[in-house]
């Protein structure tokens, strides 16, 4: 085990361990074991998911280092710029969160509900500026920063997903240590550990934590961003950076290898943002059998993956699978065109790519 606490500040946020337990139902229609970890119900702030991980590390460091107002960037329908803002709700901060299009999607209410809504009532200040996916620095962001510093505010930077950032491994790599915990209690071993992952700092930190530990499994990650070598580079260049910066501060050194890091850009599209039939199908399974509601961006597809897997053997049956909840359910209301008329996904929505310039 890691124990990043003793090495690391952090600030508590969420309500954890988050829960683990079998969806029995699932399990007897995929033929397979499997257990979800319920990161979507470990907090408190405004429907939680898995950023708060992440910014409570991120939110003790802009403590020590006296700044006053967190920035960050995402979609406009962007789970991580809510978590944000809540995070600096609670921490009696101020933020700003630039809302960019990272898909096109034809309802005019789509910057109205959902997420973005959750934002303005948490008094945060959502800036609706800017184009195209992409985990590169951008000038929106950099102009906000900016424009928090002329007014006299001492801003902290997060980017997409708190993932491309010193400390934005650390929330995952702890959550090693927190399914290793609970599954002494449980008394059982999770031999595969599926989740969705895109700016990257999830799956990097769940790589450097569980390889920290005596037993192997693996880690699949549902390319969620449908571009499955940005992906990549994202979640390598993380999980390097992370087991870097835990060995700097005396932990544990921990020997990582590319080829534990498993993408799997099957379950990606049509695009960043929008749903396939598939997704839309999975999303009402574990509705239905589980009454656990997935999201059309992340988690609808992740969820979809594990089931495909699941229906073509992937697993031996006498495996166990935890499938990683990381939350995003605010976002179903953004998109119930989806549900009305799953056929007509095309015409509704488009990715909005970012080119540099």
């Amino acid at each position: 085990m890691l124990k990043l606490d003793t090495l690391f500040p952090r600030k508590s946020l969420g309500f954890f361990p988050s829960p683990i337990h079998k969806l029995s139902r699932m399990s007897d229609v995929l033929g397979v074991e499997i257990w979800a970890k319920r990161d979507d119900v470990s907090s408190g702030l405004a429907f939680g998911g898995n950023k708060i991980r992440k910014l409570e590390w991120l939110v003790a460091d802009a403590i020590a280092k006296g700044c006053d107002t967190l920035v960050s960037i995402g979609n406009i329908q962007s789970n991580h710029t809510r978590q944000v803002t809540a995070a600096a709700a609670v921490s009696g901060m101020k933020s700003y969160t630039i809302q960019e299009v990272w898909t096109e999607w034809d309802d005019p209410v789509y910057d109205r509900v959902g997420n973005i809504l959750l934002t303005r009532l948490m008094g945060g200040n959502p800036i609706l500026d800017g184009y195209g996916y992409s985990t590169c620095i951008k000038n929106t962001w950099e102009k906000a920063l900016e424009m928090v510093r002329k007014q006299g505010g001492k801003p902290y930077p997060i980017p997409a997903g708190g993932s491309d950032h010193p400390l934005g491994g650390l929330g995952y790599a702890n959550f090693a240590d927190e399914v290793y915990l609970q599954e002494q209690q449980l008394g059982i071993f999770f031999d595969t550990i599926i989740v969705a992952t895109c700016t990257g700092s999830t799956q990097a930190g769940m790589v450097v934590g569980f390889a920290a530990q005596p037993k192997k499994r693996r880690i699949i990650g549902i390319d969620t961003a449908d571009d499955v070598a940005m992906t990549r580079r994202a979640v390598t260049k993380i999980a390097y950076a992370t087991a870097d910066l835990i060995l700097s501060k005396g932990g544990k050194k921990i020997d990582l290898s590319e080829s534990e890091i498993e993408i799997n850009p099957n379950y990606s599209g049509p695009a960043y943002g929008i749903p396939s039939e598939k997704t839309i199908s999975a999303i009402r399974m574990a509705a239905e059998l589980e009454a656990m509601l997935t999201d059309p961006v992340y988690e609808g597809k992740s969820m979809a993956g594990m089931c495909d897997l699941c229906q073509k053997k992937e697993f031996p049956s006498n495996h166990k699978v935890l499938y990683v909840h990381l939350g995003g359910a605010p976002a179903l209301n953004a998109y119930y065109k989806a549900f009305e008329d799953p056929a007509n996904l095309t015409k509704l929505a488009r990715a909005a790519r970012y080119k540099e310039t």
